[in-house]
């Protein structure tokens, strides 16, 4: 996990007055004025890291305490002084500027040579302690796992472990091809760009692992609640002379390192020359690894909103039919049209609601309008969007503006929807569109929700809606994760860190817009 080495080599380095910096890998959201926040990609001070899960640290004017598994430690330590620099020498281009800077420097700032020799060999060996980590799951847990039958179901070992086991059998091959392409003599001489590039799609398999982390982490909380299991993994630990982690802990590492690969590569393209052999292969596997950790993200962020999707049907009242999830795992637009339908076209202030493969329908109800009635659904694989100009409709018969026609490709059902202003309908058919693109692009990365996670989502919806009354979604996983707090915080601090990759900026959604007027999302 790269922290329980970093923090004893950071509190060394800290005790010796060196300042030492690290760059954050997930984003840290807090409401305890006692920790610090930050974003991914934020370069943290670090003050104190003693304690080997919090560590004290500061940016700018704040500073508090932060997970130390949300960071890495530079490698090259004295990047923010080298960029502080740089600034100075673009503000000062003059001769005595220069002079400046030749104090300021002082002797052997090490030479970029050095640099991309510190990256090439961090990588090297942080790719071989993750190998031993993960050969220290597969050996000293899922083998001792297997021989108790009466302690764990196949189902059982396939939640707590996911695909680790295929993860390692990749990692080896990986590393091997790292070691082929490793400069001992001369390490900044290597070229590993190619390594990742050819293995580009064999990343993909951290996809199944950390969508399968959370049911990890909650399964795994279940058994460490019985005094057997909790002895008994501690066993295998001390058996397999595995460093002090908890299990959960090593179960975190493959989430970690799929986080770490793009962050590695970037310092390695800030220090490979343009004519280096190597520039080209690193910047596409930069752009190759940061596509993984994107499609990753965004599987993770679908997996969230299921709960969402699942707690919205359970405050429909008279639903009928199989759940939206069945089927659909995004919702992409909502809101109000007038709806007209064959054969008995009259016309329908309605709720609309479209996700992947289906638009779901609702009426409001006339006093409470936070209710709403389910109405229908109409497959959206089975339909073709036409675009209405305003005027005499003829299928209907008659004169519309703001429309667009929904009809079913066996033709026998024809749905006429009316917005009430020009900008609601163009962004409706953005929305249609969007929609069919959702479709394909999940085919083509082959994304689909388990039978287990559909259940789970709709268990959790129907828990928390014990009277009637909405509550907010249960998150076990978060708590798992930092159950453990720093020793010197008072424990009955609500646990409000949120855990997540790092997530790519969007653009804020109008999607849940028109959904938080309705009851779940109330706070």
């Amino acid at each position: 996990m790269g922290v329980q080495h970093g923090s004893s080599s950071s509190a060394q380095l800290i005790s010796d007055g060196s300042v030492v910096y690290a760059e954050a890998l997930w984003d840290h959201v807090t409401m305890d004025d006692q920790e610090l926040g930050f974003k991914a990609g934020d370069v943290i001070e670090v003050v104190d890291a003693t304690n080997k899960e919090w560590w004290w640290g500061r940016i700018m004017d704040s500073e508090g305490w932060f997970p130390a598994s949300f960071v890495r430690l530079r490698v090259n330590q004295d990047e923010p002084m080298e960029e502080y620099l740089a600034h100075l020498e673009e503000a000062q281009a003059g001769e005595e500027g220069r002079a400046g800077l030749g104090l300021l420097l002082g002797p052997g700032l090490p030479c970029k040579e050095q640099m991309r020799t510190n990256v090439i060999n961090e990588i090297m060996s942080t790719e071989r302690d993750y190998i031993k980590h993960l050969k220290d799951i597969c050996e000293g847990y899922i083998k001792q796992c297997r021989k108790r039958t009466d302690m764990f179901t196949e189902e059982q070992l396939r939640t707590i472990f996911g695909n680790i086991e295929e993860i390692y059998r990749f990692q080896r091959k990986f590393l091997k091809g790292l070691e082929k392409k490793f400069n001992k003599e001369q390490p900044h001489l290597s070229e590993i760009g190619c390594c990742f590039l050819e293995h580009q799609t064999d990343f993909q398999i951290y996809s199944e692992y950390c969508n399968n982390h959370p049911n990890a982490c909650v399964q795994l909380s279940k058994l460490m609640k019985v005094n057997k299991y909790v002895f008994f993994f501690e066993a295998c630990r001390l058996l397999q002379k595995m460093i002090d982690i908890s299990l959960d802990g090593f179960l975190l590492t493959p989430v970690q390192k799929i986080c770490k690969y793009p962050l590695q590569l970037a310092e390695l393209l800030k220090y490979t020359n343009p004519q280096h052999r190597d520039y080209k292969d690193v910047e596409a596997a930069l752009n190759a690894m940061k596509n993984v950790a994107r499609l990753i993200n965004e599987r993770k962020r679908r997996l969230e909103n299921i709960d969402k999707i699942a707690q919205w049907q359970s405050s429909i009242e008279d639903w009928e039919g199989e759940d939206v999830l069945s089927r659909s795992s995004e919702l992409i637009f909502s809101g109000e049209l007038t709806k007209l339908s064959q054969p008995q076209a009259k016309s329908q202030q309605r709720m609309f609601f479209l996700f992947d493969h289906q638009m779901v329908y609702c009426k409001k109800d006339l006093l409470r309008r936070d209710m709403l009635y389910y109405k229908g659904r109409m497959d959206m694989d089975h339909m073709e969007m036409i675009d209405v100009e305003d005027g005499k409709e003829k299928d209907f018969n008659v004169n519309v503006k703001n429309a667009l026609k929904l009809r079913s490709l066996t033709g026998d059902k024809v749905h006429l929807l009316c917005a009430k202003k020009p900008e609601q309908k163009q962004r409706w058919l953005r929305a249609f569109a969007d929609e069919r693109r959702q479709v394909q692009h999940d085919r083509e990365t082959g994304f689909s929700l388990t039978e287990v996670q559909k259940k789970q989502a709709m268990l959790n919806a129907c828990k928390s809606h014990p009277a009637g009354k909405p509550k907010a979604v249960t998150r076990p996983y978060y708590d798992f994760l930092l159950r453990q707090k720093h020793p010197s915080l008072p424990t009955a601090l609500p646990q409000q860190q949120v855990f997540m990759l790092a997530e790519p900026k969007r653009k804020a959604s109008t999607f849940w817009h028109n959904i938080g007027r309705l009851a779940p999302f109330k706070k």
